[in-house]
């Protein structure tokens, strides 16, 4: 498990557009930051796949609609467990009832 950068986004900025310039390779690069090539490698893609805000958040940022559907599923698992509970009950109930005529 990787520990996280204590770079700034714009140190990591710097690195990368170096990389990119072909000003440094990223062995160089990271050499000269004091960090692994593999973080600049990391760094690079992070940049290219979302830009400044994926170096800033290190992980690809979720969207409002995932956040959106999470919270109902949540709704949806606490009306679940609620019908369970529910369901569960009016079963036991049923067992200290008479049987009915049409359940022979």
């Amino acid at each position: 498990m990787t520990r996280p950068s204590n770079r700034s986004p714009e140190q990591k900025l710097q690195v990368v557009m170096s990389v990119l310039r072909g000003e440094l390779s990223a062995a160089e690069a990271g050499r000269k930051a004091g960090v692994s090539e593999q973080s600049v490698h990391n760094w690079k893609r992070a940049l290219l796949d979302s830009g400044r805000e994926g170096l800033a958040q290190g992980r690809k940022r979720r969207t409002s609609r995932e956040v959106e559907l999470e919270a109902e599923n949540e709704e949806l698992k606490a009306a679940l467990g609620e019908a369970h509970v529910e369901l569960r009950v009016w079963r036991k109930g049923a067992e200290y009832l008479p049987p009915s005529r049409t359940s022979r």
